[in-house]
């Protein structure tokens, strides 16, 4: 085993110790929970590694470094998350190669990606992303769209030729009342999930937690974590 791969195993091990005890703790059976390792800004050959080490869903956020490396890795039984705010321009390129699109949050972006998957011939589960730190009728910081904004969002998707509504999506906002509060954060996420399920029951998805709050979402009903830093290491910075 190369150094690299014996580094991510021990990586993946202690992540999945982590994520066993949370679900220990909430009551919950571990295979209710998905990791997605998230693996922007590392080479195609640390994702090889880790199908070979039995990851099966990845993840990445901008497009010019996920469309080749998904290319490089076709050959693979992988599941391909998109997660990074999304143009309308690349919704052409995410529609080849990703499963899932986790960041979809305006009217507009669905149109372009309901397009571009019919013209691939695919079929795209998108969910919407959730941001906790918007006001009523806005967008977050970091993309998403305002809680008010959930339903209407998820009946565009559901309507959509060539898309399928997955669920929701949000990331530990920075600002506003949930900073600095995951737990609570990822509690709304779940109310929200709750919400969109009478309406769409399988939408199931609840995507939520990253290498330092994973525990906190998992307690809340996380059915995916999306993990980076703490199975790859620390990332360059980018230029």
């Amino acid at each position: 085993m190369t150094d690299r791969k014996t580094e991510l195993a021990a990586n993946l091990e202690r992540v999945e110790q982590r994520i066993a005890g949370a679900c220990a703790a909430a009551g919950r059976d571990r295979d209710e929970v998905t990791l997605i390792v998230v693996t922007k800004t590392y080479p195609a050959s640390d994702v090889r590694l880790l199908a070979e080490l039995g990851v099966r869903e990845v993840a990445e956020n901008r497009d010019q470094d996920a469309a080749p490396k998904a290319a490089a890795c076709a050959d693979l039984d992988l599941t391909w998350h998109f997660v990074g705010q999304l143009q309308t321009n690349k919704a052409r390129s995410v529609a080849g190669y990703a499963d899932f699109v986790q960041s979809v949050d305006r009217a507009k972006l669905v149109a372009s990606l309901s397009s571009a998957a019919e013209r691939a011939g695919r079929e795209l589960g998108c969910l919407v992303q959730v941001a906790l730190d918007a006001e009523a009728g806005g967008r977050g910081d970091r993309g998403g769209v305002a809680p008010d904004g959930v339903e209407e969002l998820a009946g565009l998707i559901e309507e959509a030729p060539g898309l399928r509504l997955g669920g929701v999506m949000t990331v530990a906002p920075l600002s506003g009342t949930y900073a600095g509060r995951p737990a609570a954060a990822f509690e709304r996420l779940r109310e929200i999930s709750t919400s969109l399920r009478a309406a769409w029951p399988a939408a199931t998805m609840v995507s939520a937690g990253m290498s330092g709050d994973l525990e906190h979402a998992v307690a809340a009903g996380a059915t995916h974590v999306r993990v980076g830093s703490a199975v790859l290491g620390v990332r360059p910075a980018l230029g």
